[in-house]
């Protein structure tokens, strides 16, 4: 596992410490004739054969570097530089440093046999069931049920708030609580809340001040509750 955290360590140091905006411009704005392009992967490498401290696994540098090179280069050739693309560039770059990783301790043969134990796990696939239900299937049975109260919150027909904010809220406070609640944090839930309603309820001279905030303390505690409910069988069956 050390191994492991020293090339992400190193893939970190490469994209995020030693890389400036500056930098990141002149390779959108040249792309294969960015000089700093070919400085960067072949940082990459060179950083992760020094954090390994053995050279003789130079190839895993080079396989690093080479395949850094043309992961930036697929992203700046992306119209939009966004989330999205970077999300998916970082996810390139990890998987690529895991295979690293695995050529490195010859763990390839112990692949499959974790994949076993892991889905053979009650308390592993506990968990990710648990996750996964309070991520798309609570959300959408609240969306449903506070349908019809949603255009009572409307201010004049317009929208009052930032797109998709609250189911984005939504989604995490519910990871937050269902994580308090599998790891016996349970008074943890109870700031959440307080903070909640510190951010939401702040300004009294808001139109439909009462309706809004009815509306979303309907939402939050019945996220809330569906959310503990689903951490708790999820304690009684994994734990």
């Amino acid at each position: 596992m050390n191994i492991l955290l020293q090339l992400l360590l190193a893939h970190v140091i490469t994209d995020f410490v030693l890389q400036s905006k500056k930098l990141v411009n002149h390779k959108k704005k040249h792309k294969t004739k960015s000089w700093f392009l070919y400085l960067h992967s072949a940082l990459a490498g060179f950083l992760s054969v020094l954090f390994l401290m053995d050279f003789s696994f130079w190839y895993i540098g080079l396989i690093i570097g080479v395949t850094h090179f043309f992961i930036d280069l697929w992203k700046l050739n992306k119209e939009k530089d966004n989330l999205k693309y970077f999300l998916l560039d970082q996810l390139f770059h990890i998987i690529i440093i895991v295979l690293a990783w695995l050529v490195v301790v010859n763990g390839f043969k112990d692949v499959f046999p974790w994949f076993r134990s892991v889905l053979a796990s009650s308390q592993i696939m506990g968990i990710i069931l648990g996750y996964i239900l309070i991520i798309f299937p609570v959300g959408f049975i609240i969306g449903r049920a506070t349908h019809r109260w949603r255009k009572e919150v409307e201010i004049d027909g317009e929208e009052s708030s930032l797109e998709k904010a609250g189911r984005y809220i939504g989604i995490f406070e519910r990871i937050l609580v269902f994580t308090f609640v599998i790891t016996n944090q349970i008074a943890a839930i109870g700031f959440l809340i307080a903070a909640k309603s510190i951010l939401r309820f702040s300004n009294k001279e808001e139109v439909n001040a009462r309706k809004q905030t009815e509306y979303v303390l309907i939402g939050t505690l019945m996220s809330f509750s569906i959310t503990i409910v689903i951490g708790m069988l999820v304690g009684e069956i994994s734990f």
